[in-house]
C-alpha cells in the first residue's frame, strides 16, 4: 500500500520525507490557502524537487480547461512521471481524465462519494480513485463500504486504477485501509507521526533502555564528582553543615590511618536527636556507632547497586575504588533504573 502525506506545510513535508518511506505528497488549493502560500506555483515547483510523486490539483469547468492547466502545470518544470494531476469527479472531468490518460499522464479523480463516481473514473482510465472517508463518515454515510466495493470492482473487471484511502481523521483509518487492501492512503502530518505510537512499545522499550544501562554502565559513570568525607574527630555539628554543602544525606567517616570508621545519614542524626541529649551536636563522630558498611566498587556495573539496594532496603551506599572511599551512590541517583 502507498502511503502518500498530505499536507501544503513545508516544515511538515520536509521533516516527513526524512523518514524515507513516504511515496509521494497529495495537496490541495485548502492546504494552499490555509498555509497561507501566496506563489501556489512556484510551491509546487519546490515540492516537485522534494518529494518522490507530487500529486497537485487541475482545476477547470470544461475538460479542455482542465487539460490546458495540467499542460501549464508541466511547463513549471514538472516530470510528468512523477507528476499526477488531481481532478474532481464529473462528466468533464472524467472526460479530461481520458484524454489525459491518451497523453500518458496520471491522473487521480476525487472528491467520489459513490460507487458510480469511483465506477466512472476507472473507465476512463484514471489511475487513482479516492473516496473521501472522514468527510463521508462526517454525514452518517458507510464509507468503508464504499472504499471496499471500489477495491472489489477493481478486482473484478480488472481495471488498472488504484484505490487510494483518503480524508484520514484517525489512526483507525489507517488500520482501516489496510484491512480493506487499498493500494493507497494519503494521512496528515499528525497522524503519519503517530502510527508507530503504542503505550506497550514504549514501555518495552524504556524496559529495555533501562536494563542496557543496568548491565553496561559502571557505578564511576553514574556518582557525583562530591566526595564527602570527614574525619573521625569531626564534631557532629561540623559533619551537619558539610553534608548541607555536599547536597548529601550522609556523608563518609574515615579513620586516622585513612580506614572507613563509617558512613552517617540523616537517619542517624534523627535517632540521636530522639536521645534527647542537649550534647548531640558537640559530640564528635567517633563517639557514635555504625552499621557495618554497604559498599560498591567504582568499576561494578550498576546492576550491582541496584541490587544491593533491593536486598539492604538502605538510600545510601559507599562507593569504593581499590578499598578507598570515592564517593556516595544515593537511591535518588537510581530513579531512572
Amino acid at each position: 500500500m502507498e502511503l502518500y502525506l498530505d499536507s501544503a506545510n513545508l516544515k511538515e513535508i520536509e521533516g516527513a520525507f526524512k523518514l524515507g518511506i513516504l511515496d509521494g505528497l497529495t495537496t490541495t488549493p485548502t492546504f494552499m490557502q490555509r498555509e497561507g502560500v501566496m506563489d501556489v506555483d512556484g510551491t509546487i515547483k519546490k515540492l516537485s524537487k522534494i518529494v518522490p510523486i507530487l500529486q497537485i490539483e487541475a482545476l477547470g469547468e470544461t475538460a479542455e480547461e482542465i487539460t490546458k492547466e495540467t499542460h501549464r502545470l508541466l511547463k513549471l518544470g514538472l516530470n510528468p512521471k512523477k507528476t499526477v494531476f488531481k481532478i474532481p469527479v464529473s462528466l468533464e472531468g472524467i472526460r479530461a481524465c481520458k484524454m489525459l490518460n491518451e497523453e500518458g499522464l496520471m491522473v487521480n479523480i476525487h472528491l467520489v462519494y459513490t460507487l458510480q463516481q469511483a465506477y466512472m473514473a476507472m473507465h476512463a482510465g484514471a489511475t487513482y480513485v479516492c473516496p473521501l472517508v472522514g468527510r463521508l463518515q462526517d454525514q452518517g454515510h458507510d464509507a468503508l463500504d464504499l472504499v471496499e466495493k471500489c477495491v472489489k470492482a477493481i478486482k473484478e473487471y480488472s481495471y488498472k486504477t488504484k484505490v487510494m484511502f483518503s480524508s484520514v481523521r484517525h489512526i483507525e483509518h489507517v488500520r482501516n485501509a489496510v484491512t480493506l487492501g487499498v493500494h493507497a492512503i494519503t494521512v496528515p502530518y499528525k497522524i503519519l507521526v503517530s502510527l508507530t505510537e503504542n503505550n506497550f512499545t514504549t514501555v518495552g522499550i524504556q524496559q529495555f533502555v533501562r536494563d542496557t544501562k543496568l548491565t553496561t554502565t559502571k557505578v564511576g559513570d553514574l556518582i557525583r564528582k562530591t566526595n564527602p568525607l570527614v574525619s573521625a574527630e569531626t564534631k557532629l555539628i561540623d559533619a551537619l553543615i558539610k553534608m548541607t554543602n555536599y547536597g548529601f544525606g550522609a556523608i563518609t567517616v574515615i579513620n586516622k590511618n585513612g580506614s572507613v570508621r563509617g558512613i552517617f545519614t540523616d537517619g542517624d542524626l534523627r535517632r540521636q536527636l530522639s536521645l534527647k541529649d542537649k550534647n548531640i551536636l558537640l559530640k564528635s563522630l567517633d563517639k557514635f556507632d555504625y552499621k557495618p558498611l554497604i559498599s560498591v566498587e567504582y568499576d561494578d556495573l550498576l546492576g550491582v547497586a541496584v541490587q544491593l539496594f533491593k536486598e539492604t532496603k538502605v538510600d545510601t551506599i559507599l562507593v569504593t575504588k581499590k578499598g578507598k572511599p570515592v564517593g556516595m551512590l544515593d537511591i535518588q541517583d537510581m530513579e531512572s533504573y
